[in-house]
């Protein structure tokens, strides 16, 4: 086979030539060595069928995308994603983050697939419909099992995966190693709060991180060099990350696995993005084009794409019983992975048993059965700065419940919300010119000036396992109108994160008009599922924190 023309870079000069070429050279996927390659074509072709007639059945939906990752989702469910499908809340599972939520498609089927037992066939065929009782809409949701945060807004997931990223640790013993594998398209690089996340990601140096990035070339309205010409690798080396490249990804399931395997290695040192080259919409009549990214095919081209497989284009939703066959054994290999580890938490709790019982209350989301008397019986009844009153109020707390990590967007001096002898999370080998040196086990995080991926990253903390960790974030109250998505999205989930805002009112008049937040009230007070509460005094600041 001659060698690929194809652009080795992360730069969009990847493009229609390289799609041509990868369309050339897809006549046998390449397998792992334990599936043949006859049986991982008809399991690609099965998956980008479905994918089609799925979004065809509405006449809506997303399908170029989610058709042009197929050989992701077996590389991911199948070869290297440690899950189990029957008990999908297992503390140590890999938490897999699908930032391209409109790309929901992908992960449904592969939820179906590989054995959850509440994605149904029924489940699966109300993607996008009326049913009242549907689990499927245009953008994922953590209602589902194996769906670990909604996302939809592009940039949201990806910044998540810091939060999620973030790990226990726990010494003498590896009792909890869960992968964060998070999947991304050329969108989520150009939001404002991916770059932000992606920035503090690699600053942090989280090896058990692996981002996927879907380099397809296309946004919605285009090719991508209609709006950005950057080359990617070089910007996210340059942000501190280790950079794998996989060349053709709509058949090499084996080097989309040899490289999510590199996210597995202990000794990794950096965060990994893998920049995998797809061809949205693959194998259909619009293959590589926008027209592809959000909308239907159209019933000629589906049966067209039928018959370029070689498949009857009478059939409708058709799975095959060997690709059934193909997936059949995910559930029990899950299993053997929850009893694996509840075995390895049995010695764990002989060896460390103080340690494992802190763990145990951890992952059940348990506070000191005391919290609520460390909070002083005697606050001030003069008027006091909110700030000063909170941290008055929560200092002690913060400092001997370890469920809370704390942090702030660059203001640490302004916004009060340390305690005596605080630790900061870091990267260990990471040594300041100015401030504190951390490690992984402080529970401070300086954001840096990153509002908007203070709040989404502070959204992934609090959905790695209900209550195990509780964020708490902060700046001044005017510039939670840069982290206002990611707070409304924390909010329809219903996380529990705690944001702290601060100089919150014309009295901060020095200040002039820009940093009066008049308007901010309504807005964060109209968000579904957000507890508003703007305490007028120090009693106030404690009750607000006895409420939550």
């Amino acid at each position: 086979m001659p060698k690929r023309k194809v652009d080795t870079k992360g730069s969009t000069t990847y493009g229609k030539a390289a799609v041509n070429v990868l369309l050339k050279e897809e006549s046998k996927p390449a397998a792992p060595k334990q599936t043949s390659k006859d049986d991982l074509q008809l399991v690609l072709q099965s998956f980008r069928l479905l994918i089609a007639e799925l979004c065809q059945q509405f006449g809506m939906g997303h399908p170029g995308g989610a058709i042009g990752m197929a050989a992701f989702g077996v590389a991911l469910w199948n070869y290297t994603m440690r899950y189990a499908p029957h008990s999908p809340d297992w503390f140590n599972r890999d938490r897999f983050i699908f930032s391209n939520g409109h790309a929901c498609l992908f992960q449904y089927a592969n939820l179906y697939l590989s054995g959850y037992k509440a994605m149904t066939w029924e489940q699966l065929l109300s993607y996008r419909s009326e049913r009242p009782d549907s689990l499927c809409p245009g953008h994922s949701e953590t209602e589902h099992e194996g769906i670990e945060l909604t996302t939809g807004p592009l940039g949201q997931g990806i910044s998540n995966g810091g939060g999620a990223g973030h790990r226990y640790q726990a010494p003498s013993c590896d009792v909890q190693s869960p992968g964060v594998r998070g999947c991304e398209q050329p969108y989520m690089v150009l939001e404002g709060v991916g770059c932000e996340a992606l920035s503090y990601a690699g600053h942090l140096k989280l090896n058990n991180n692996t981002v996927m990035y879907d380099n397809n070339q296309i946004t919605c309205d285009g090719s991508v060099d209609l709006a950005n010409t950057e080359d990617v690798n070089k910007k996210m080396e340059t942000c501190g990350w280790e950079v794998v490249d996989v060349m053709d990804c709509v058949n090499n399931v084996e080097g989309i696995v040899a490289a999510l395997e590199k996210g597995r290695d202990p000794k990794r040192t950096k965060t990994l993005f893998i920049n995998v080259r797809s061809i949205i919409g693959v194998r259909s009549a619009v293959a590589g084009q926008a027209v592809s990214h959000g909308a239907p095919l159209g019933k000629d081209k589906v049966a067209a794409m039928k018959k370029t497989h070689g498949w009857d284009t009478q059939k409708v939703f058709h799975i095959p019983d060997k690709v059934k066959k193909f997936y059949e054994d995910n559930p029990a290999r899950g299993e053997d992975y929850v009893r694996e580890w509840d075995d390895l938490l049995v010695r764990y709790t002989k060896e460390h048993p103080d340690l494992a019982a802190t763990f145990k209350d951890r992952m059940a989301g348990k506070l000191p059965s005391n919290w609520a008397s460390m909070i002083p019986s005697a606050l001030p009844s003069d008027p006091t700065p909110f700030r000063k009153s909170n941290s008055m109020v929560m200092s002690r707390i913060f400092a001997e419940c370890p469920t809370f990590m704390v942090g702030t967007a660059d203001l640490t001096p302004s916004v009060n919300v340390t305690w005596p002898d605080y630790k900061t999370f870091n990267a260990p080998d990471v040594t300041p010119t100015a401030g504190k040196k951390g490690s992984y086990k402080g529970r401070y995080l300086h954001y840096g000036i990153r509002e908007h991926a203070m709040g989404a990253i502070a959204n992934g903390l609090a959905a790695y396992s209900p209550r195990t960790i509780m964020p708490v974030t902060s700046t001044f109250f005017i510039f939670y109108l840069y982290a206002a998505p990611a707070v409304r999205m924390g909010a329809l989930q219903k996380l529990p994160v705690i944001h702290v805002a601060t100089h919150d009112s014309i009295g901060a008049g020095e200040d002039g008009p820009t940093h009066q937040p008049v308007e901010l009230a309504a807005l964060f007070r109209a968000m579904p599922h957000l507890e508003y509460m703007r305490p007028g005094d120090s009693e106030e600041v404690a009750g607000a924190y006895v409420l939550h």
